[in-house]
């Protein structure tokens, strides 16, 4: 099955801002065959769905609620584990295709569930709820990312080299468990939220980051970037950042209006470089 194609809606929520893609029909469809990227994710997702929900896979409790997550195994010794988190619409397809994608690059991938199997994501608003309760409550936030890790790695996935990676909501996950000194060997945000809450900081930081960022993007900017770095050397954390010049929000999202083929392509490089530096 395709990607459908889609419009972008901003919902603000103080000082976020939330995307959620609706259906514009099927002239966007053939925009996205054009692009050999395009092309190559759209074959990861052949024998997928779009729809939401939760395929068999890891399963643990966090508090009174129910968690799956979806592992893709390395068909060979894995070089490693790669956690994935989701963007704002919760696990889906998505995130299952990336997994796969890591797993014929020699990864054991499994992507993270911060939901839980029973939470509604129907419509934005359900999305809004979810991200916002988490965004509310940084102790469950970090507990759910932990446990999360906890249960990939006790199901047999690679421990050596622990990479975390996450898109837009997911991208600002990462960072809060690099904030939280979450033990892993690497943090990658692509077009995440990069701010930080009053009263956190990078000084528990345990491994490098890898920032993912299009210079349009309107959710964070650049002057949320340039700070974000300053504080990663103050807190002397080994950090890199690819910038990508015009791409906006979701850039690596196809099917969204803010979809760009060469900052996708090139982020999906930048981050197997950074995969290849660890070992």
């Amino acid at each position: 099955m395709l990607f459908p194609a889609h419009r972008r809606i901003a919902i603000e929520r103080k000082n976020d801002i939330y995307l959620f893609f609706q259906p514009i029909g099927a002239i966007m469809k053939k925009i996205l065959l054009s692009g050999l990227f395009a092309l190559a994710m759209l074959g990861q997702l052949s024998a997928l769905s779009f729809a939401g929900g939760h395929s068999p896979g890891v399963e643990y409790v966090v508090g009174d609620k129910k968690f799956s997550a979806h592992m893709e195994k390395a068909a060979s010794a894995a070089k490693g584990t790669v956690f994935i988190i989701h963007d704002w619409d919760g696990l889906n397809d998505y995130e299952k295709s990336r997994a796969k994608m890591l797993s014929e690059l020699g990864y054991d991938a499994i992507a993270i569930d911060l939901f839980g199997v029973e939470a509604k994501l129907e419509s934005r608003d359900d999305y809004r709820r979810e991200t916002g309760a988490l965004y509310k409550d940084r102790t469950a936030f970090r507990a759910r990312i932990a446990a999360a890790l906890e249960a990939g790695k006790a199901s047999g996935a690679n421990t050596e080299n622990i990479v975390i990676i996450g898109y837009c909501f997911g991208g600002a996950a990462v960072l809060e468990a690099a904030r939280a000194g979450i033990q892993a060997d690497g943090f990658v945000s692509f077009h995440g939220g990069l701010g930080t809450p009053d009263g956190q900081d990078y000084t528990k930081t345990t491994a490098p980051v890898l920032l993912l960022h299009g210079s349009a993007d309107p959710v964070s900017g650049m002057e949320d970037l340039a700070t974000l770095l300053n504080q990663l050397k103050e807190a002397n954390i080994p950090h890199d950042a690819e910038v990508f010049g015009g791409a906006r929000h979701s850039f690596t999202v196809p099917g969204s209006r803010d979809y760009d083929e060469q900052a996708d392509k090139k982020s999906w490089d930048a981050l197997q470089r950074f995969l290849a530096r660890l070992g």
